[in-house]
This record gives structure tokens, sequence and C-alpha cells, in this order.
């Protein structure tokens, strides 16, 4: 689960252990290093072919063995990887590469967040993949997001991240509150405010050093990722100062600075890592590849003092995702497409998700065991593939937007900035506003 992204709210995917008889050695992504040069996808004299493929964090393919398994299944094509470890750094490359026309790779990952300025300003670039593979086989907003006004489906669904909630079972205990997931989830069925009294609830008995959440900017891209209406309209306008959802999320935002539930920590950054090594944080808010991140930066110490049920309110969340697509430019068009194809099918998709987490787009792969029977050994044997599965099939479909990204990690900037520096709700909003209309234009 690329866990250094931040675009679209979210740093994204260190794996999570979905099945036994995997290391949580195997779950963290430090920083991938290059496999190959992106430019090596030429044919040598006997007909053999290199494919590579560009993307950021961890797609899970190598942990999953796919790569070597498709070179068996096509003995003339050998894929390899070129891994940029922090997506920020990858996507303005990508864009530089589409602009000059040169040093693409064959297959490149695209982040959700970045999805819609793709489509409406580069779909020309890409294959039109509606061609190769069916799109009724994701789930039914993951293929549109990657759709085109004439149709074209210029990226196929890899992953996405339905939302739930880890609890520290420990910390609960010692606060009086209940363990059972069952009962935690019915103590905040009615949404996120129910969340934050559950928090009041927890802070009148909490250990001493320890907070009801994490972090607040989590919660508030967990509020926003709930609704279809995020940042933009169906027209392309930027409506986020006047976003429902926008306003929900940042409102609880600000009352759990005020209140003093949340511990004000960057996720992913090295205080983040220690307080859950350190047991400080009660609870996080969980798409489905957050649960890799607790259990490895939590670490064997604290196994079995996590748990996981389904996220509060009725209406289910994604958050994150990415896709694969393919340069109309490169050399093995057909190829790179057929790999793609057979890398978003549901038993890769599985594959994946059994070695790393990542939760798969493709529908059929929830029908299947490595899927439908998955628990987490880590968090007391939750359920987690029939949680995820259940929320993947009722999250509303979101209207994107081409700096939902840009737009998300500057006012998750500033509810950072109200956690630690205590900002007011009233500066940290105007600072967020003024930044994003500078950025966005």
């Amino acid at each position: 689960m690329r866990i250094t992204r931040t675009v679209a709210g979210r740093s994204r995917r260190a794996a999570v252990l979905a099945t036994t008889g995997l290391s949580a050695a195997a779950l963290l992504l430090t920083g991938c290093s290059s496999d190959s040069d992106s430019s090596d996808n030429s044919s040598d004299a006997n007909g053999k072919i290199t494919l590579t493929v560009a993307d950021f964090g961890q797609f899970g393919y190598k942990e999953a063995g796919l790569f070597e398994k498709y070179h068996e299944l096509h003995p003339n094509i050998t894929v390899k990887e070129d891994v940029t470890a922090d997506e920020k750094t990858y996507y303005p490359k990508l864009l530089q590469q589409l602009n000059s026309g040169s040093g693409l790779a064959d297959v490149h990952g695209l982040e959700v967040g970045r999805i819609k300025e793709i489509v409406d300003t580069k779909a020309d670039s890409f294959a039109d993949l509606s061609k190769v593979i069916n799109v009724d086989d994701w789930v039914s907003w993951k293929a549109k997001q990657a759709t085109t006004s004439s149709g074209a489906v210029i990226g196929a669904g890899t992953d996405i991240g339905p939302m739930s909630l880890c609890y520290n079972t420990e910390l609960f205990e010692k606060a009086g509150l209940p363990t059972d997931r069952a009962e935690v989830a019915k103590l905040v069925a009615g949404g996120w405010e129910d969340y934050l009294k559950l928090g009041e609830k927890y802070k009148k008995n909490a250990p001493k050093g320890t907070y009801f959440m994490d972090s607040a900017s989590a919660m508030f891209n967990a509020v926003v990722s709930s609704n279809a209406e995020q940042y933009y309209d169906e027209s392309g306008k930027a409506i986020y100062k006047d976003s429902a959802s926008v306003k929900q999320g940042w409102q609880l935002a600000a009352e759990a600075a005020d209140k003093k539930l949340t511990q004000g920590l960057a996720q992913f950054s090295d205080p983040w890592k220690a307080a859950l090594r350190k047991g400080t944080a009660a609870t996080v808010a969980c798409p489905a590849w957050m649960a890799g991140q607790i259990s490895v930066n939590a670490g064997d110490a604290n196994k079995g003092k996590w748990s996981i049920t389904t996220a509060p309110g009725a209406t289910a969340a994604n958050w994150g995702g990415s896709f694969l697509a393919v340069p109309k430019s490169g050399k093995h068009v057909a190829e790179a497409s057929e790999l793609v194809k057979w890398l978003t099918a549901p038993e890769q998709q599985a594959a994946v998700f059994k070695a790393i987490g990542s939760f798969p787009s493709n529908k059929a792969a929830y029908e299947l065991a490595d899927v439908k029977n998955a628990t987490l050994e880590y968090f007391n044997d939750a359920p987690i593939g029939q949680i995820y599965a259940d929320e993947a099939k009722s999250i509303p479909e979101a209207v994107l937007g081409p700096k939902d990204g840009v737009i998300k990690d500057t006012i998750s900037t500033q509810i950072n900035n109200m956690e630690q520096r205590g900002t007011s709700a009233d500066d940290a909003w105007k600072a967020a506003t003024e930044s994003i209309d500078k950025a966005i234009g």
C-alpha cells in the first residue's frame, strides 16, 4: 500500500496481513529501488520483450509474485517494475514525460487523486482499455472515475479503500469502554458525531498520556469520503468552501482539536509511528490499507491489542485507490494492455490482497476465498474480507475534481495546525482557503 503518498488525503498502503502465514516485515514499504530503466522496453532478436511497469509506493505485484507468474504464462515477456517511493515525486515526472513524449514506461500507475486531471487533460495520451477489459467487473464508481466523456477508459482499477474503524482494545478497556467490535459499532452507528461523543467518554477515564484519536485530519478525510459531493460539483466547479461534507468534516475536526480528543499527529510521520508503537492513540480511521500501517508500526508487542469494526454512520466511505494505464506511445501497447487486464483480474487482485492487503476493486474477487474468508490475526481475527466487501458495495459515487489532492492536503495541514499549534478554527480555515485558491486558480 503505497505508504509514501499523501495525495488525496492518504499516505498509501503499507501492507496489511489479510491471511496468516506472512511476516509483518513484508508489510512495510520503506522505499523501493528501481528495478529497471523505464526505457528498457524493446524486443530482442528472438522476439522476447520486456514490459516496464512504473508505479509508486507499493502496488503489491512483486510481493504477490505476479510478475514472475506472468513470465511463466508468457515466456517471451519479462515484466520489470520501476518504483518511485513518493507519489508527489512520481506524478510531476509523469506529467513531464507525457508532455515530452519520452521516458514513459509501458504501464503507469495513477493515483485516484490525480485521475480526474488525467482524464480531463491527458486522456489522449493513453490507450482505451475498454476494448480489452470488461469495466462492468469493477465496482461501478471505480470504472467511471477513469472514463472519459466519450466513453474511453484510460485506467484499469486496482484497489479501493473502504472505510472501517481501528481501535485499541487495551486502551478501551482501561477507559471503561466496551471492546467487542459489534458493541463499538453500535456506539458510533449514528455517525462521526457519535464518534466524538465516544471520544469524550474515553477522555473521562483515559489512561494517562493517551488520546482518543491519532489525527483529526484523518477523521476529516473519512467524513468527506463518505459523501458523493466533496470538493467539486458535477460541472467541474470547485465548491469546497460550500460543500456540506467539507463543512461537517471541518467542524468535527475543530471540535476534536478544541476538546483535546486528538493527539494531533501528522499521519505516517515519525511521531505518529512512535505513538502506535507506544500505544498512545486509541482509534484510527481505517481505510482497508491502514491496518497494515498499524500492524507494522505498532509492532509485535501490540499484537492482539487492536480490533476493527465498521466505520461510524450508515453511509460507507472510500479513501484511496489507484489505476493502471497504458501510454499510446509505447512500443508494446497490445502486450501492455493484456498485462493490465491480467493484473486487474479477480484472481490477481485477490493475490495482492492476500500479500499486502490492498482491497480489490474487481467485484468478482469478493467471492474468492482469499478475500471472502480473510481475517486479521493481529486485530483479534477481525473479519476484514466481510467488513470491507460490505462497505464496498454501498460506497457512494463521489464527484472527483482535478485538484482534489491539493485541496485535501492543504486542509489537512491546517487541521494539523489547529491540533499542534492551537491555531483558531477561523484562522486555520482562512489560511487553507487562501492557499487553495492560489493553487487551483
